[in-house]
């Protein structure tokens, strides 16, 4: 059957939790999800399972009610948004050593993590002057949107951060450390991190950027810019809705209005960050 693009829904959910069994439920999901035709990404790992994927709703419901279903996910929460058309070519079904890759085994998310904040908490969690608020996200995303004073840790890739948080952070300076990312996993992977580097109170936002501009109105956001997003959307706004971005069809970056003003830029070819370098593989 072929996908009503009126009701096409992208989902995305994430869960820590002690997975013994990737081969068998790889299987079983890879079959769910050709025969519901959902395109996207699907990371299992030991430590649990990550995923966007989209589809008609109730393809994607089936896929849910599924794994719903097994005790280890009766909890799992599906951030959704809608799209007029496919934002994946194609569906991956993929067995990881990590769902987020940090390469730090004292980083343990299915034994301990730190204190989520919900949406409409965050604000009053962030404007706390005692508070160290951190954008664990990388450097391409932060410049597409971020919390109003959020540190920008400067990262290429999340393998980073251990780096970052050696160089900048003290668990004797920084008692209190709050974090955020693209829709909670990276942040809550962060927070196990610290966690086991001796820091003691950790918070992170519930559900990430994605749930805070779903749920918060933009006059009483502290949010700036759009969110970056591993798909053709580029980047979502408040309400999740698509916002202003472009992707480079050259490099992969994120691109701004004003990027596509620039004299560098050449549609599908070249933008101001890539412009005479080759080729490269795309985000």
């Amino acid at each position: 059957m072929t996908a009503d693009p009126a009701r096409l829904t992208v989902s995305a959910f994430y869960k820590f939790v002690a997975i013994d069994d990737c081969a068998r439920l790889r299987t079983e999901l890879r079959n769910l999800l050709e025969a519901n035709t959902i395109m996207g990404t699907l990371l299992i790992a030991p430590e649990g399972i990550n995923a966007t994927i989209s589809g008609e709703s109730e393809r994607i419901a089936a896929v849910l009610n599924f794994l719903r279903s097994q005790p280890r996910f009766h909890d799992l929460v599906s951030k959704e948004a809608v799209a007029p058309a496919h934002p994946f070519q194609r569906l991956k079904v993929k067995i990881k050593r990590e769902i987020v890759t940090l390469a730090r085994p004292e980083a343990d998310s299915t034994r301990q993590l730190g204190i989520y904040v919900a949406p409409d908490q965050w604000n009053a969690l962030i404007d706390d002057p005692g508070v160290v608020v951190i954008d664990t996200r990388n450097i391409y995303e932060v410049k597409t949107g971020t919390f109003e004073g959020a540190i920008d840790p400067g990262t290429q890739s999340f393998r980073q951060f251990p780096d970052f948080v050696a160089a900048n952070l003290d668990p004797l300076k920084h008692r209190r450390i709050a974090m955020f990312c693209t829709g909670g996993i990276r942040c809550e992977k962060a927070s196990s991190y610290l966690l086991a580097r001796g820091f003691n109170d950790v918070y992170h936002l519930e559900g990430g950027i994605l749930k805070y501009l779903e749920t918060i109105p933009p006059d009483e956001s502290r949010w700036r810019g759009e969110c970056f997003v591993f798909d053709e959307r580029v980047a979502l706004e408040h309400g999740v809705r698509p916002g202003s971005f472009e992707m480079c069809k050259n490099c992969g970056h994120p691109l701004s209005i004003e990027d596509r003003k620039s004299s560098r830029y050449a549609a599908g070819k070249a933008c101001p960050h890539c412009a005479g370098i080759k080729p490269a593989t795309r985000r």
